[in-house]
């Protein structure tokens, strides 16, 4: 799946994904691909990024790899929206 992380200043993160986790307001949830469409608020907390083999993505400085794992990487944020369908996700952060 496509996955864009957008704040107010910067795109964040632009790429393709196995799974992201995070942190809705209720606790967290990952998505997978082929996810059906949803639009949930998030809460403060952590975003964490499994990035596809293949992809090619734009990370912002802001985003942090996992120093284990190259395709792992995590963001927090304070809280947004994410939206998912046909297999794009759009988080609106904070």
């Amino acid at each position: 799946m496509i996955l864009e992380i957008i704040t107010p200043e910067n795109k964040l993160y632009s790429g393709e994904v196995d799974v992201v986790t995070l942190p809705g307001v209720d606790g967290s949830f990952q998505l997978l691909n082929n996810h059906a469409p949803i639009v949930s608020t998030l809460g403060a907390g952590t975003v964490r990024i499994t990035e596809s083999k293949s992809s090619s993505s734009e990370v912002h400085e802001s985003v942090s790899r996992d120093s284990r794992n190259e395709k792992e990487l995590s963001l927090e944020i304070s809280g947004g929206v994410i939206e998912m369908s046909k297999n794009k996700a759009i988080v609106l952060a904070n």
